[in-house]
């Protein structure tokens, strides 16, 4: 099977430079269907008081079993709420910090640094900062169900290869 990058934004995402790529296995006539990774612009604020220059977004991506999110970065802070399933998270370099419980009082599950993997679970958040490298996976069975809150440079793309 062929890896390919796959961009994944709506027309509306395009037009605002808000998007994300991932990789995903491409399937031959006698494959089975290709596992996906699908985003869903929720709501979206250019230039919201406080962050000139910055776009405020909410987002709903679903990871199918199997479905691989290759190295990438963020070009700004990024919250990532997994409501279903389990996320096998990676760090390449820089950290990212686990959490679980309300935004008003959240616990610190795990700090992740460079080489740690965590499978982060369902009621668990990440917390990702600008330019911290990472890859994800499916390696469970069900669809992983992710709402992701974003503050990236208006203009950028939500995800960079790495």
């Amino acid at each position: 099977m062929k890896r390919l990058l796959v961009p994944l934004a709506g027309l509306a995402l395009i037009g605002s430079g808000f998007g994300a790529g991932i990789a995903v296995s491409a399937a031959s006539a006698d494959d089975p269907a290709p596992v996906v990774v699908t985003r869903q612009s929720l709501a979206e604020v250019a230039a919201p008081p406080g962050a000139p220059k910055r776009t405020l977004g909410l987002s709903k991506v679903v990871v199918m079993p199997g479905a691989q999110l290759t190295s990438h970065h963020h070009p700004g802070a990024q919250l990532g709420y997994i409501a279903e399933g389990a996320l096998t998270y990676t760090v390449e370099s820089g950290t990212a910090t686990v959490l679980k419980g309300s935004g008003d009082d959240p616990t610190v599950v795990k700090k992740l640094r460079a080489g740690d993997t965590y499978r982060v679970r369902a009621g668990q958040w990440l917390r990702e900062e600008q330019g911290e490298v990472h890859h994800a996976r499916n390696a469970g069975t069900v669809p992983i169900v992710i709402y992701l809150a974003t503050l990236f440079r208006t203009g950028q793309p939500a995800a960079i290869s790495d």
